[in-house]
Formats: C-alpha cells, structure tokens, sequence
C-alpha cells in the first residue's frame, strides 16, 4: 500500500516545480523532501522525478500518483467537512417512530420546523411497535420515540423527555342522558357499554388504573383500534369511550364530549432516546421541536371540552 503522506510530498514536487519550493511549501528541510520522494520511489520500483533545468518535472509515473494524491486530498477535505456538518447536526439521519395520535398533532408540525432548520438531516418516520414501543430505541433500530409512558416502569438506557400531558375525555352519543352533564364522575360510565380497545399496553392501563380508582371495570362491548372509528360506534349508539384529546382533533358530529373527574385520566406523552445518543445536535433539535410543539398544543387545546 502506498504511503498517503509521500504522495502528498511528491504532489507538493510536482506542482511547484523544485524540491526546494516544496520544501517552503510543506515546512519540511529540502533533504527530507527528497528522502520521501525517494523512498517513494523504491516502494513503487520505478523513477517520478526527472531533471529539467534548475527544477524537476515528474515522469509518467510520478504524474499518474500526483493526480491520485491530488483526489486523495480533495477526498480527505470533503471527509473532514462531512463529519463537520454530521457532528454539528447539519446532515446524516435520524430514525423516528410514534404512535398514530400523536403523529398528526405532534410529530407531523415539529418534523416539518425540524426540516425547515436542518435540511440536510433525513428522518425515517414510522410508527411504534405496540406490544414495546421503547424496543426499537434501545435496540438502535431508532434514534427517538414518541411513546406513552407506562405507569411505575423504569427504562434503563433512556432518557424521557416530557413533552405534555393529554386527558382523557368522555365521548357519549348525542342525546345520551349523561350529556345533560357538564363534568361526569367517571363512576357514572360504570354501568355502561364501552367502545375501545382491550390491547394491553400505557394507553389501557392509564383508562383501567382510572376506573378501578373509580370503583369499576370497563366492559367493552365493541372493539376499536383507533380513535376515529370509536368515535363512529359512539355515534351509532354502541356505547360511550375514554379518548385523550389528542385522538379529538377531530370529532364525530353525532358524539358529545365532556370533562371526566374523580379521577381523570391522564396520558403522559414522552420522546424516548438512548443515553448514549443523547447530545447529538441534530436529535436535540428534534426533541426541542417537539417540545415546542407540544406547548403549542396545550396553549390550543384550552378552548377544548
């Protein structure tokens, strides 16, 4: 393999010239100029200078490995300004997963301030296994995640960022005698069929954990994976649901919407990232837009029900 650092000198050779030019150019003495060149020499087997005047001129061979040096060069400098711009956050990638409420409200506004800033930085979007939405993250399969956080579990290796809490909301069909009702008690769904899903994960258990507080357990009559569906159930009649408000954006014309106490249940939306990946500039700057987004929404979400 060719020595990097004498191709470098036999390039500075040849571009100026003379050894001695060189030498000035380089900062070496004229002695270690030639004692490069001609190592180089005995490596490759073969002459890459020749005498012309007061001043040296590169055979063949010496032209053909100064333009390899020359590209070398050129490679190492775009390499140093890549890494540059990778470790200050202005290009590489980013792999972002989320859970489907919170992709419209949250993800979907600070991805867009992100790319504005950082255009140069891809991001990968999906959304979250259900069954573990912190896997990916602490596998490296993705550098964030937009999770619920589960009640009374600890996540070594991550780092929680708080982004908002979302309350959860009754939603009735309209004209159901508990819509007379500005706030409900969440005991007064007790008795009720309930529309929503049965899949175990931070989602059900905050919607459990609140009505065993409340002296009941939830019977589900009709099984829906997702809010706007629910919504429709309602609408029919079905039975009545516990939705945060961030699967409200938007609402059914055939349900009604009302406050829920003692107790409400709260979701507390974080971005998961792994300790080791914390501090890298592009990831930071997507966890503060999301932030940002995040308060942009409770400031919104206030003329809600």
């Amino acid at each position: 393999m060719l020595d990097v650092r004498r191709l470098q000198v036999l390039r500075a050779v040849v571009t100026s010239g003379s050894v001695s030019a060189a030498a000035t150019a380089l900062g070496y003495t004229p002695s270690a100029v030639s004692q490069q060149v001609a190592a180089l020499e005995k490596q490759t087997g073969t002459a890459l200078l020749e005498r012309a005047g007061r001043g040296v001129r590169p055979t063949a061979a010496g032209r053909l490995l100064a333009e390899h040096a020359a590209v070398i060069e050129r490679q190492v400098a775009e390499a140093g300004t890549a890494l540059a711009d990778l470790l200050a956050g202005r290009s590489g990638s980013l792999t972002v997963r989320y859970f489907a409420t919170a992709g419209a409200t949250l993800v979907a506004p600070a991805v867009a301030a992100f790319r504005s800033e950082l255009p140069g930085v891809r991001l990968d979007l999906g959304t979250t296994d259900p069954e573990d939405p912190f896997q990916d993250v602490l596998q490296g399969r993705a550098d964030l995640a937009v999770v619920v956080r589960p009640h009374g579990r600890e996540h070594p290796g991550l780092r929680l960022v708080h982004l908002l809490d979302d309350p959860y909301r009754a939603v009735l069909p309209k004209g159901h005698r508990l819509g007379a009702k500005r706030v409900l008690d969440l005991a007064d769904l007790a008795g009720e069929p309930w529309v929503g899903s049965g899949r175990t994960g931070p989602c059900l258990d905050t919607v459990l954990d609140a009505c065993a507080e409340a002296g009941f357990r939830p019977g589900f009559a009709v099984e829906s994976e997702d809010h706007p569906t629910a919504q429709g159930f309602v609408a029919a009649g079905l039975g009545v649901a516990l939705v945060p408000l961030l699967g409200l954006a938007h609402r059914h014309p055939g349900v009604t919407v009302r406050k829920v106490r003692t107790p409400e249940p709260v979701r507390a939306i974080h971005a998961a990232v792994r300790e080791s990946a914390w501090g890298r500039p592009a990831l930071a700057r997507l966890v503060t837009a999301l932030r940002e987004t995040a308060r942009a929404a409770q400031a919104t979400r206030a003329a809600r029900v």
